[in-house]
């Protein structure tokens, strides 16, 4: 098993891959959370092997964190892409099994 946690910082606009495909082993866990207040006004999109991010998920105001557990979660890239007008810092945890 391993754990891997980072943290990384976002201007407006700048997006990245936070969470690489695992070349060895399964990801059983990851989780992308926004280190902002409950009451900040952002947006963040969260995509999976896309960076286009046409279909993306989104984090907007109080919901700061995006979690995925279990067996049958998605193996590839997961991008991260700051749509709002402030800087961002963000933190990726994901264990492999």
């Amino acid at each position: 098993m391993a754990q891997t946690v980072k943290s990384w910082v976002l201007i407006p606009g700048q997006q990245k891959i936070f969470v690489e495909k695992p070349h060895a082993l399964c990801r059983i866990f990851a989780r992308i959370s926004a280190l902002l207040p409950l009451t900040a006004n952002y947006s963040s999109k969260i995509s999976f092997d896309d960076p286009m991010f046409h279909d993306s998920y989104t984090l907007v105001g109080p919901i700061v964190y995006f979690e995925a557990k279990g067996e049958g979660i998605f193996q590839g890239n997961i991008w991260v892409r700051n749509v709002s007008s402030i800087i961002i810092t963000y933190s990726t945890t994901e264990i492999l099994v």
